[in-house]
């Protein structure tokens, strides 16, 4: 794999609170510059980052409901619409962990739908937040996500317990089959984790040093 192709795996993501206007556009200049196949920032940041990233081939993604899930189904759903007007093409969301761990998994589908619903022309991604879920919650929230229509589902938000783990994406992968896709997140800042989770079957990966990581590469054509 060559670094231009390992760079189209990257959403490039910003989600600190303390991000500011400038960080913003130097992540969205770092994207364009190593190749990215997005940036992913919070909902404030959405106008900006469209604006910047305008007439380049980097998408925007924003997050929704981020990072703990608890939000109200209304209120997702209209953050996800708010980032769409703004410029999103894409929308992670954070499914509702407590719901999930009740076992409450028509709430936690009828939450996802309106999120997918209003989220509209945009791409949907569910992070389940898998460092707190049994291998059978995360199974069965696969198969919420997948019935809700979704078109992700997405390891971990970084922001909580555990993160990306190669067994846990490869199970993630052989739950949705080829109807949807798997985003590994959350502690991956190496090339040898990176390429460990592609080869379980990652089609995104979410980083917040992926700069760094290319850095270390270098000027090689492959590795």
């Amino acid at each position: 794999m060559t670094i231009e192709e390992l760079a189209k795996y990257i959403d490039h993501t910003l989600l600190k609170p303390e991000a500011r206007a400038e960080n913003i556009i130097q992540l969205c200049r770092e994207a364009t510059h190593w190749g990215f196949y997005a940036v992913c920032v919070q909902p404030c940041w959405v106008e900006l980052a469209s604006q910047q990233l305008e007439g380049t081939a980097v998408k925007v993604a924003s997050v929704v409901g981020f990072p703990h899930g608890a939000n109200t189904t209304y209120i997702k759903a209209r953050e996800a619409e708010q980032a769409v007007s703004d410029g999103a093409q894409e929308i992670d969301m954070v499914m509702n962990l407590g719901w999930a761990m009740d076992g409450q998994w028509k709430r936690v589908e009828e939450d996802i739908t309106e999120v997918v619903q209003h989220a509209q022309p945009a791409l949907v991604k569910v992070i389940l937040e898998t460092g707190l879920l049994t291998r059978e919650q995360i199974v069965s929230a696969c198969k919420v996500a997948q019935q809700a229509g979704a078109h992700f589902v997405k390891t971990s938000t970084g922001f909580n317990s555990g993160g990306a783990e190669v067994e846990v994406v490869r199970l993630m992968v052989q739950t949705v089959g080829s109807s949807m896709l798997v985003k590994a997140s959350g502690g991956i800042r190496d090339v040898e984790t990176a390429l460990k989770m592609i080869e379980a079957g990652a089609s995104r990966l979410g980083m917040s040093s992926a700069v760094q990581m290319m850095q270390g590469i270098g000027s090689q054509d492959g590795y």
